[in-house]
């Protein structure tokens, strides 16, 4: 059991970084007339990964100032994610591992 809420932890926190990742770059496509929001699976998809990125971004988005017109929220949020699996990781999981087998 142990080991199921370690692999579970470790890919949430991965899918996440993807999420930020993939948002990232649709916002650069947006930005520079690749894409057409307008399009309906664009703008589908658009949403969804707003609304599955925002919970971890807009606090950093509010502590970290623009530096004109860049947003490095993703990089941040990023950095921190890794952070807390490397963290999870090696302190957590030996436990819990243990704990429940």
């Amino acid at each position: 059991m142990g080991y199921a809420i370690v692999w579970l932890v470790d890919i949430v926190i991965t899918l996440m970084i993807w999420l930020i990742i993939a948002s990232a770059i649709l916002s650069w496509l947006f930005a520079f007339d690749v894409v057409n929001h307008r399009n309906r699976f664009v703008g589908q998809l658009a949403y969804f990964l707003d609304r599955a990125t925002r919970p971890i971004l807009d606090p950093l988005r509010r502590v970290i100032p623009s530096l004109g017109g860049i947003d490095i929220t993703p990089i941040v949020a990023i950095i921190g994610l890794n952070f807390i699996r490397i963290l999870f990781m090696r302190l957590a999981s030996g436990p819990l591992i243990a704990l429940l087998g």
